[in-house]
């Protein structure tokens, strides 16, 4: 049964290690690198950041950021849609569109709301915060295939769950969904983005 399944995933895995909730400027760096990482394999993406580290150098501040030359940004390797996220975070947080101190008193589902509307953050990625960076207990990301592939993987299943069917499994797991989110990671040996 479903227990059991749960119960060798943790045998397995062990509890899940979550980082610390950072300060705002640690979140907006934490927002910032997962936009340079989106659709990047890991080893690209790290020198790719390494290099958009130094361009904007210490602190990483929105305010930095700002006052980063774009083609600085560009030529560390972020391509123009990113370079445009980056900058459109920065401002927003700025401006207080954004709120990073203060969105932790806020719901899951509001500080999706309150994220996506930077350009280049969706779902995943404001999904990948809570989870990681404010260590939400009750965050399914049904749009990962990672968390899909290891929850087929743990059940046996031959087939991998679509978006709609995770939808209904992950009920089954409230309220720790990001437990077990993170479990499906580990069954398929995917890393957990960082």
């Amino acid at each position: 049964g479903r227990g059991h399944v749960l119960a060798r995933l943790h045998e397995r895995h062990g509890p899940p290690l979550l980082r610390p909730g950072p300060n705002a400027d640690a979140r907006f760096e934490a927002l910032a690198s997962s936009i340079a990482h989106q659709q990047l394999a890991g080893k690209a993406a790290a020198t790719i950041w390494a290099r958009v580290l130094d361009a904007v150098g210490r602190p990483f501040t929105a305010e930095q950021v700002l006052a980063t030359d774009p083609s600085a940004l560009r030529s560390a390797g972020l391509s123009g849609a990113k370079t445009a996220a980056l900058v459109d975070l920065a401002s927003k947080s700025v401006d207080g569109t954004v709120r990073l101190a203060r969105i932790g008193a806020l719901s899951d589902d509001e500080i999706v709301d309150h994220l996506t509307v930077v350009r280049g953050i969706g779902p995943w990625t404001a999904q990948m915060f809570l989870l990681f960076d404010l260590r939400r207990l009750d965050v399914w990301p049904i749009g990962d295939f990672g968390v899909r592939t290891g929850l087929a993987r743990a059940h046996g299943w031959d087939r991998v769950p679509t978006e709609r069917e995770m939808v209904a499994l992950g009920e089954a797991f409230v309220p720790y969904r990001s437990v077990v989110a993170w479990w499906c990671w580990r069954e398929t040996d995917t890393p957990a983005p960082v």
